[in-house]
């Protein structure tokens, strides 16, 4: 464990602004850091834009944000806003331990076709009831298909030593769970995670890598690596810096009137030098 030689360096750090042209979109945190003292403070961005940490597209809604303290219970983010391109909110660590800062997205959407035209449902920002969907939806449409999804983005930070139940997973979806402490990441250690679906271990399952820095190098340079049977996988970490991580799966195991099911994680990981 390297933590003594992080805690003497915990100081408040700024994360950089940038624009680019919008295209695609990928979800992400950016925290300022994640490995500080008890009592000290983290900011963090959220956004999402075609390569992720270039603020060039439009902010996360910060509506259905949670941030789980070491002991599980849940804490209020501190000066939340929502500008142009990015959300930011600060966040005070009062408990040693680590805290999980996650956005879940849970609900269904069915698209199908009528006169010849695509038709979806329900519209962006509008909830998937029952009832909307009787409504909506023709008994008899064309090519209707109803897909139920569950996406997770999380980001973790660590005041001391990591410990505690907030990286407890739920069963529900595609998770992450530590071998490596996910604030324990140095780039002459190779780290394991273990990926889950509904809480088995997600075997051949497909991850995607990419660190920060893509506007200043000429290539996106993913790392793309799959899981074992027992849902793990191992990544040498070529830099320090921020990592994003993504793993998304379909399946049928879906709720009715959906016949296919969506989860997806992302998660955002900070990588240190020895």
């Amino acid at each position: 464990m390297k933590f003594h030689r992080l805690l003497a360096q915990a100081v408040p750090a700024v994360a950089v602004l940038m624009t680019l042209p919008a295209q695609a979109h990928n979800a992400w945190f950016q925290p300022s850091k994640t490995v500080l003292n008890v009592d000290q403070w983290v900011t963090v961005d959220a956004g999402a834009s075609t390569e992720p940490f270039v603020k060039d597209h439009a902010p996360l809604r910060l509506d259905h944000l949670r941030v789980t303290a070491p002991d599980g219970s849940t804490v209020e983010p501190q000066n939340p806003s929502t500008g142009r391109v990015r959300s930011t909110f600060d966040l005070q660590l009062l408990q040693a331990g680590t805290y999980k800062i996650a956005l879940q997205n849970q609900g269904m959407a069915a698209s199908w076709e009528e006169n010849g035209q695509g038709k979806r449902w329900p519209p962006r920002g509008q909830p998937f009831t029952a009832e909307g969907f009787a409504k909506a939806v023709p008994k008899n449409a064309a090519n209707l298909s109803v897909m139920e999804f569950l996406s997770r983005i999380e980001t973790y930070v660590t005041a001391g030593k990591p410990g505690g139940v907030a990286l407890k997973p739920s069963g529900k979806g595609l998770e992450l769970v530590p071998v490596t402490d996910f604030n324990d990441l140095f780039t002459d250690e190779p780290a394991t995670f273990q990926l889950l679906l509904d809480g088995k271990p997600a075997a051949g399952q497909a991850v995607e890598i990419i660190a920060d820095g893509i506007r200043y190098r000429d290539a996106v340079n993913a790392i793309e690596l799959t899981t074992g049977e027992d849902g793990r996988f191992t990544v040498q970490w070529p830099s320090p810096g921020l990592y994003w991580m993504s793993a998304s799966a379909q399946d049928s195991a879906a709720q009715a009137p959906a016949t296919r099911r969506r989860s997806s994680y992302t998660g955002v990981f900070e990588v240190l030098s020895p």
